[in-house]
């Protein structure tokens, strides 16, 4: 075989191209063989292209790290090229630019993944381009939430020290601001009112144990003397008694301090969040009045009315933000009257009969006033936990 293409090599005509090149049959066929491989041949990112020349026995390594190409495929044609059974090209094709041939043309197209390199790196910067434009607009966002609120955050700022110095002008609802008075000064009173019931459920308490403790103590010595078995027995059951008594008007005290705390901490408390809100929109209010002012008194330029209308147009939303909580701190006092009044007279009523009952010494008064205003004294060792609970 080696002879043969030896002998056809030597009896070679050396044709001369259209454009005057002097190369020969065989190197034109080599060439397009070689650009043939390239289109439907092995992966040249890992691999290199040896060839060898005809009839010469030195090898060139072509270097192929910057062409793109798919894995390594068989392609017959060019093996019968290479061995000298496969048809001669044309060499004019040379001129024209290579037509591939038909089964090239159906290896290429029977394959699916074909050349799709561009698109999937084109696919792949989609989701980079959304996710970094969705992340410039997250930041966009969050610059313009800051910004709006550092003015807002020093025209109130302002609007503050221009009160306290009296460079400034305040809006005041002067019978809604003597009801906010009368109610921070009643919070205070009823917070004392909570701490002294809270400090005599204290001590009420120590004493109904040490009674109690008094009893068990006249109950043991009653069995254990018995020149004096009857008036210890006496003293026994009297503390006894007053033990049992004592639980009883200790139930209705803590249900009295716990009526007490719900109406200070919870709704008296609430009214009050509902009242520094109203303070603040009221400060908003008048700084951006003051600033509406300030610009309606300067010049009318054309610049000049832009910002006029601006400040025009967030005057009108803190306007409305201030009326609608003046609004509902005015509603939110009505109904927190009105609660006190009812809650305040049932709880001083059983508070006065209980204390009353109990210091008379009369116990079947005592349990009825507890039954009266549906108090539910919970029985010995409810507040310690269970034995399931410690384990």
């Amino acid at each position: 075989m080696t002879d043969s293409i030896l002998s056809k090599a030597a009896t070679m005509e050396i044709p001369i191209n259209s454009n005057g090149d002097t190369r020969t049959a065989e190197e034109d066929s080599l060439e397009q063989d070689l650009q043939q491989v390239m289109v439907s041949g092995p992966n040249l990112n890992e691999t290199s292209i040896v060839s060898g020349g005809y009839g010469g026995a030195a090898e060139g390594i072509i270097p192929t790290s910057s062409i793109k190409g798919p894995a390594i495929r068989f392609n017959p044609e060019y093996f019968d090229r290479r061995c000298g059974n496969g048809p001669k090209p044309d060499i004019r094709s040379k001129s024209r630019g290579i037509t591939p041939s038909h089964s090239a043309a159906s290896r290429i197209a029977n394959q699916p993944g074909h050349y799709k390199a561009p698109n999937m790196h084109h696919s792949s910067s989609n989701p980079s381009m959304m996710l970094e434009e969705a992340t410039r607009g997250v930041a966009v966002e969050k610059f313009d939430s800051v910004k709006k609120w550092s003015i807002n955050t020093y025209k109130c700022t302002k609007q503050m020290f221009s009160e306290r110095f009296g460079r400034g002008t305040k809006t005041v609802d002067l019978e809604l601001e003597a009801q906010i008075d009368v109610l921070r000064e009643t919070k205070l009173k009823y917070e004392r009112i909570l701490r002294l019931a809270q400090e005599l459920t204290s001590h009420f308490y120590n004493m109904v144990q040490t009674q109690q403790a008094l009893g068990d103590t006249f109950a043991d010595l009653s069995q254990k003397s018995p020149e004096l078995q009857d008036e210890f027995g006496y003293n026994a059951e009297t503390q006894r008694l007053l033990c049992k008594n004592g639980e009883t008007l200790l139930g209705a005290i803590n249900f009295f301090v716990s009526s007490i705390n719900t109406l200070v901490n919870k709704t008296m408390e609430d009214t009050l969040m509902t009242i520094k809100m109203y303070e603040n929109a009221r400060l908003e209010f008048d700084a951006y009045r003051t600033d509406l002012e300030e610009l309606s008194a300067g010049p009318r330029d054309a610049a000049a009315m832009m910002r006029i209308e601006m400040a025009q147009q967030q005057y009108q939303i803190q306007r409305e933000k201030y009326e609608r909580l003046r609004s509902d701190v005015t509603i939110k006092l009505k109904f927190l009257e009105e609660n006190k009044v009812k809650v305040m007279h049932k709880q001083l009523l059983l508070f006065h009969n209980a204390i009353s009952a109990y210091f008379a010494g009369n116990q079947q008064q005592l349990e009825q006033t507890l039954r009266q205003f549906n108090v539910k004294l919970k029985p010995p060792g409810s507040d310690k936990p269970s034995w399931l609970e410690e384990q």
